[in-house]
């Protein structure tokens, strides 16, 4: 009896694992902002009416119709509708109601209870709107309604670059009451414009937003190796606006399970140009996005690696090496600073590195493949150990067929050095000896791991 109520509570605890298993994802949330304007120069006469009351009532029309649709959500901003003009406030942008279930009727309450008061802020309410939202996660969405244009010196299209970087991917929508064809056109950096007299207006609007699963706009950097092929990856890439040269986007490049370069969802508006933070750095031509389309990005991007490696020494001193790298050539400037016993990867090319040991390093042209690994070996350094009665002048030399230089001495009666193996000499004069004739010369040579005492007062 017991084995069979053990079976059966096995057997339901495995059937509560596959339902969770093959428990559908939960469907993608839908969060629209009303932004409202509610400035003083909606009290204007508008088609037998006045333009507040034109906005307020297509406000209703566009909240019944959007919530028929499953999976949405509503908030409300208004703007201009606390301090009166004259002077009016250009901080005057509120969230009267943030987003939430179930507060249509406290949105519509509010919008009834609107009165034309004072200035128009857009930039400053769109930028605000950038927090109106919890997180990037859902589908988030603006609808701006309003008679006018900036009064504050503000520059809605910085708004805009706000709004990308708070993952609002989609255009506001901009609806006017009563705007010139020249105040329209401030209006073209921020969304998509639409004229208050379309007969078509709520159904349009309403249309693109149950479908903008369908319509994003999207992207995929394609890092090409030597052979064409997209499977570069996991490298930084940076989304510049050409017209403004300010970065829009920053991403870790990435392949997806399907091992294809992952898809972005990137505003369509500027015309970017994408710098892969390889080394050396790449980036592609000019890139211009159309609305509602999947383009490819393609950047040649063919690398391979540089591996630094010492063996283990007796003295930790392996991690305090670093190596300088560049462009063979002749060019100094520095592409990086690796460090030894590490693997770096870089465009596939020719480099030349500049060692920091003592004396200093240099491998010039150092070939990099595509998806290959440069290994450069180094001995180990042995540890020299110079000794004095009393503080003095002098130097290291290496000695070979012409003396080179490797380092000063220090006036202490004891230093501590790590050289590469080789032969050396040092030249040192008692500070307190005033004759060049004093000078004392030490030849000594140094082995891999190997302790060297040299005694200048012998």
């Amino acid at each position: 009896m017991v084995h069979r109520i053990l079976l059966i509570i096995f057997f339901l605890f495995l059937l509560n694992g596959l339902r969770a298993q093959v428990k559908k994802a939960e469907p993608t949330v839908t969060r629209v902002l009303f932004v409202f304007d509610a400035s003083n120069s909606m009290k204007a006469k508008y088609n037998c009416s006045t333009r507040i009351q034109g906005a307020k009532e297509l406000f209703y029309k566009f909240l019944d119709s959007l919530n028929k649709q499953k999976n949405i959500q509503f908030a409300l901003r208004m703007y201009g509708h606390t301090v009166k003009y004259p002077p009016g406030d250009c901080k005057d942008s509120k969230l009267i109601v943030p987003f939430g279930k179930n507060n249509i009727a406290l949105i519509k309450t509010k919008v009834a209870e609107a009165k034309p008061t004072g200035i128009t802020p857009i930039e400053h309410s769109l930028t605000e709107s950038a927090n109106d939202f919890p997180d990037s996660k859902a589908i988030n969405m603006i609808i701006l309604i309003t008679d006018g244009i900036e009064e504050c010196d503000g520059d809605p299209c910085k708004a805009r670059l706000k709004l990308m970087e708070k993952g609002i991917v989609f255009k506001p929508f901009i609806i006017g009451i009563g705007l010139s064809p020249e105040q329209i056109k401030t209006f073209e950096c921020v969304g998509d414009y639409y004229d208050f007299d379309n007969a078509n207006l709520v159904s349009d609007i309403s249309s693109i937003i149950s479908k903008q699963k369908l319509n994003k706009t999207t992207s995929q950097v394609n890092l090409l190796n030597s052979k064409s092929l997209p499977l570069e990856t996991n490298v930084n890439m940076t989304f510049y606006n050409t017209s403004t040269g300010s970065y829009v986007y920053n991403y870790m490049h990435t392949l997806n399970q399907k091992n294809n370069p992952d898809t972005l969802y990137i505003d369509d508006f500027p015309t970017y140009k994408v710098v892969a933070h390889t080394i050396p750095a790449v980036e592609s031509k000019d890139v211009k996005l159309s609305a509602g389309k999947h383009t490819i990005i393609p950047i040649d991007a063919p690398q391979g690696y540089i591996e630094l490696r010492r063996p283990s020494g007796v003295y930790n001193f392996n991690e305090r090496i670093k190596s300088i790298v560049r462009l063979s050539g002749g060019n100094m400037q520095t592409l990086n600073v690796q460090q030894m016993n590490t693997t770096e990867k870089y465009i596939t090319g020719s480099y030349d590195l500049e060692i920091l040991t003592l004396p200093r390093t240099y491998i010039s042209g150092v070939d990099v493949a595509q998806s290959q690994t440069k290994l450069i070996e180094l001995p180990n350094a042995g540890m020299l150990t110079v000794r004095a009665l009393d503080g003095g002048d002098g130097c290291i030399l290496k000695d070979s067929k012409k003396l080179e230089w490797v380092c000063n001495l220090n006036n202490s009666t004891s230093q501590v050095y790590y050289l590469q193996p080789g032969n050396y000499r040092i030249e040192w004069r008692s500070k307190s000896l005033k004759g060049s004739i004093y000078t004392i010369e030490k030849k000594f040579s140094i082995r891999s791991d190997v302790e060297t005492k040299v005694e200048l007062y012998k």
